[in-house]
């Protein structure tokens, strides 16, 4: 996915040089400039989004849908007043079904979450205009919550000793936060992104009812949470 989203960016800018290029050239006047033309930075990144490895798009179709009705009230085809009425119910019915669905679909996986939560021998780490690195390197983990705001924590367990059953609580705002698993867990994520994401490269391969598994709840706000 990582692959598609890169070649999507490359053909959006080959097709913005091209535009620019018979622009300077006199082929053509094509106004890359038209009413609601900044709606495309709205847009363009979210539906690129789509494609990505993100395990939760609510906040990519948010992002679109709020983008695509400010291009339209731009273009005068629907009032700015009645957008505005509109926009905020359009999100909250598009936030609550993400739910419903998200809790049907991960039922199982919220429920060993929530189970795991309640463990009050979590240990904290923060990072604030800043970055924070991590190491469990021959420790037993028992899980931990990370949280990102304006800033970067990297969080490596690929020598930790997971025994039992983990969650990490992960939250980036306006950050980011890289997890490195070991190569002998499985790894499940529930993830809520609002123009951010959460990339689970572990989540790929198969489930072994064998392994201890590492729990990732995820939260995204114009930040991203990257598991390896």
């Amino acid at each position: 996915m990582k692959k598609t989203t890169s070649i999507l960016w490359g053909c959006v800018l080959v097709a913005l040089g091209v535009i620019l290029g018979i622009n300077a050239l006199g082929i053509a006047q094509i106004d890359i400039f038209f009413p609601g033309w900044w709606t495309l930075f709205i847009i363009v990144p979210c539906a690129i989004s789509l494609f990505g490895n993100d395990t939760d798009k609510t906040g990519d179709l948010i992002g679109i849908v709020i983008g695509v009705c400010l291009l339209l009230a731009s273009q005068g085809i629907i009032r700015f007043d009645v957008l505005w009425k509109l926009l905020l119910p359009a999100i909250l019915i598009m936030i609550g079904l993400s739910i419903i669905f998200k809790d049907a679909l991960k039922g199982k996986v919220t429920k060993e979450i929530k189970k795991l939560r309640g463990k009050s021998d979590m240990k904290e780490y923060w990072a604030t205009f800043g970055g924070q690195n991590v190491n469990f390197a021959k420790e037993k983990f028992e899980g931990c919550r990370l949280e990102a705001v304006f800033g970067g924590i990297k969080c490596d367990l690929r020598e930790a000793k997971v025994e039992d059953d983990v969650l990490i609580r992960a939250s980036a705002i306006f950050g980011g936060i890289t997890i490195f698993v070991p190569e002998d867990v499985n790894v499940q994520v529930v993830a809520t992104s609002m123009f951010g994401g959460t990339d689970n490269k572990k989540g790929k391969k198969m489930q072994d009812e064998g392994k201890k598994t590492i729990y990732v709840e995820s939260t995204s706000v114009f930040g991203g949470v990257e598991i390896k």
